[in-house]
């Protein structure tokens, strides 16, 4: 019977799974790719393998300073330096030239990885990630995450703005989200985070998360699909949400309900960089209802002047400024 080699069939997984690696890295990615990605980590040896390297490239960042790695890097060189000088090349300099390759392969292996796993939007702009895993992450206006897969969980710092999470089933690796502090931790479901200062908003679209606030004696929230829970300085508050209206930007759309004209102005503003100004204090908790594209300050501004009778001032630097009349 002809045996297989165990060590080769190791180091070809190796390869595979450091293709595959790089080959998810990229900014859009196939469902037919992710598929065929499935498939082959579906063998354990694979998933083994992947696992590996997920874990080296998660740990190249922490090896800078490791006296265990300029030790063995010291031993490489002394046992290059022996054959380097029968060639005639100076010991110091092959050293210094080893050294300065291994730095600078340390550190291009590091930027890589982090490039790889930041994932940001710029004002106005939305971004949709699809993970390894399965999972997708819609980012929204001015939004940041960092994306890591470590130690049997699925983890992602929502650093700044919101997202829609859209998390692949998996119980044996759960998918936390954390917000300055606050965690969100769920198994498979369809859930919206939004960072505003020091609070946290967390929407539940469909499926089950627990909501945990920063701080000692942290007490869990269990959500159940079609609730909002806030994260403040006042504690958890949660309530049933208006989730279409919460989840309206990701088809591009603000969705106004009643909403105070100051936060609505506000809700605009996180899409431009040409803002809104609001000069009527008097008219600050008057409700606005309505539906505007996202960014389109034409059509929020025009609609607003007309009707609260505001007047409309361009000013120097690109804004806009709505003010009561004078002869209100």
């Amino acid at each position: 019977r002809i045996m297989t080699n165990p060590t080769i069939r190791v180091e070809t997984a190796e390869t595979e799974a450091a293709a595959w690696h790089a080959r998810l890295g990229v900014r859009n990615v196939s469902t037919a790719t992710i598929e065929e990605f499935f498939a082959w980590r579906a063998e354990p040896t694979n998933a083994a393998a992947y696992r590996r390297v997920e874990k080296i490239w998660a740990d190249t960042g922490k090896l800078g300073g490791d006296p265990e790695i300029a030790g063995a890097l010291e031993a490489a060189m002394s046992r290059k330096a022996g054959a380097a000088s029968s060639r005639g090349v100076p010991r110091t300099l092959l050293g210094l030239a080893a050294v300065g390759a291994a730095a600078a392969l340390a550190i291009g292996a590091w930027a890589w990885q982090q490039s790889r796993t930041v994932f940001a939007t710029g004002v106005g702009e939305q971004r949709l990630v699809q993970l390894a895993d399965g999972s997708s992450i819609r980012l929204d206006t001015a939004s940041r995450i960092r994306v890591r897969f470590a130690d049997g969980r699925r983890l992602v710092d929502l650093e700044r703005g919101q997202a829609l999470f859209t998390v692949a089933h998996d119980r044996t690796r759960p998918f936390i989200v954390d917000a300055g502090g606050t965690q969100v931790t769920a198994v498979g479901t369809v859930f919206d985070v939004r960072r505003d200062g020091a609070t946290v908003s967390v929407t539940l679209v469909s499926g089950a998360v627990d909501v945990t606030p920063e701080g000692a004696g942290r007490a869990v929230r269990r959500m159940a699909a079609g609730e909002q829970t806030r994260v403040s300085s006042n504690g958890l508050d949660t309530q049933a949400a208006d989730v279409e209206a919460e989840t309206s930007w990701t088809d591009g759309r603000i969705v106004f309900r009643d909403t105070p004209l100051r936060q609505a102005v506000s809700e605009v503003n996180r899409y431009l960089t040409a803002k809104i100004e609001l000069d009527a204090a008097s008219l600050d908790a008057v409700p606005v209802n309505g539906v505007f594209r996202t960014g389109d300050r034409d059509a929020f501004v025009s609609t607003a002047s007309q009707v609260f009778e505001l007047e409309v001032s361009p000013g120097p630097d690109g804004t806009v400024r709505l003010s009561e009349r004078k002869n209100n």
